[in-house]
């Protein structure tokens, strides 16, 4: 961590907080509009910055909360915001901001991550049995949450009754919960990188592990981490109205703005995992891929689930018949990727394609 990248982070916040004082309240013109959605990109990846600093130093296993917390926030910050001021339109905008950070993560971020490492290192290693049972996870909540509600017949459409979505948020939750244990405390030597003689990322006292920030950058990054994610909230309910305008002016399908969404919150671990692929810490960017797609469906689904009370109109989390068929191969593509323990950078573009298959198909259904 640099002081250079340090401070652009501190600045970042306050200039989102300057711009929300200026912005709230108005119609804003689409070039304005456009303005404004550079510093909420900042805020985000500030965001994450700061939260990964309090992470380094508070450690395992609340490190790996405070990020996927911190993640969470900014998604159901979005995501209510937009369905506040989207009326019905909304209905279906958390599934698909859900859905869409589930095919970003197994597919966009998992299929970079091992062509980079596979291309870099002759073949990309990780431990099938930490990745194995992330995957596993990840399996069940999307089919627990986004899958049972198309086939439910309590209710008309692709909704769960107010005691079936009450059951997927508490079994979301604790599945959650148990894999982070897992991951942090009972079996953390099945998610760390892989020792295979090439070396790893370097530390200043030779222990093996990155360097933990002080407590005075620890408080300073945590007192920006609020910051930023107050700004992204602000901003967001700003910029809902241009979102949604400028989707629906281009063509596209009220879906794509979930796409939008999960590109943003996802934009600094697609960073964070490319670069740990280039150091051949393959592990550590399917921990991120992985695991981001674990707190995007176990975090974000019981969030909704109580902002439902509040909200009006319904909450359809059921994916369509095409969703489905790619949630489908991804899952079957990602086992047998998983299997073996480690990937040519064949497995690495059969994932992108179905990455590029979703995008497409959102664009064009």
């Amino acid at each position: 961590m640099t002081s250079g990248r340090f401070g652009w982070t501190m600045a970042t916040p306050v200039l989102a907080l300057v711009v929300l004082a200026l912005t709230w309240g108005r119609d804003l013109p689409t070039g304005v509009a456009l303005l404004v959605a550079a510093p909420l990109v900042a805020a985000v990846l500030s965001a994450v910055h700061h939260a990964e600093v309090v992470a380094l130093r508070v450690g395992e296993p609340f490190g790996s909360l405070v990020l996927a917390v911190a993640v969470t926030v900014i998604e159901v910050a979005l995501i209510v915001t937009l369905m506040v001021s989207g009326g019905d339109d909304t209905s279906t905008l958390a599934r698909d901001t859900v859905f869409a950070a589930v095919m970003i993560c197994l597919n966009g971020i998992v299929g970079l991550t091992l062509l980079v490492g596979s291309l870099r290192h002759h073949l990309a290693h990780f431990n099938p049995e930490g990745t194995g049972s992330a995957l596993a996870t990840v399996i069940t909540l999307a089919g627990v949450t986004l899958v049972l509600p198309r086939f439910t017949t309590s209710e008309p459409g692709p909704e769960f009754t107010g005691e079936q979505l009450a059951f997927a948020a508490v079994a979301s939750l604790a599945l959650y919960g148990l894999f982070v244990f897992t991951q942090t405390i009972r079996h953390r030597d099945f998610f760390l990188p892989v020792q295979d003689g090439r070396g790893g990322a370097p530390d200043d006292d030779g222990d093996g592990h990155a360097d933990p920030p002080s407590n005075r950058e620890a408080l300073t990054s945590l007192g920006f981490l609020l910051l930023a994610l107050l700004t992204v909230v602000g901003l967001a309910k700003v910029e809902s109205k241009p979102i949604e305008a400028a989707v629906a002016s281009a063509g596209l399908p009220h879906a794509f703005v979930g796409v939008l969404i999960a590109l943003l919150v996802l934009a600094p671990e697609s960073i964070a995992a490319v670069r740990a692929a280039r150091r051949d810490e393959v592990q550590t960017s399917l921990n991120l891929a992985y695991g981001s797609a674990m707190a995007s469906i176990g975090l974000t689904i019981p969030t909704i689930a109580v902002a439902s009370i509040w909200l009006s109109g319904p909450l359809d989390l059921g994916l369509t018949s095409m969703q489905i068929v790619l949630l489908f191969m991804s899952v079957l593509v990602a086992i047998l990727t998983v299997v073996t323990g480690r990937a040519k950078p064949l497995q690495g573009g059969v994932h992108l394609v179905l990455f590029a298959a979703f995008v497409f198909l959102s664009i064009s259904p």
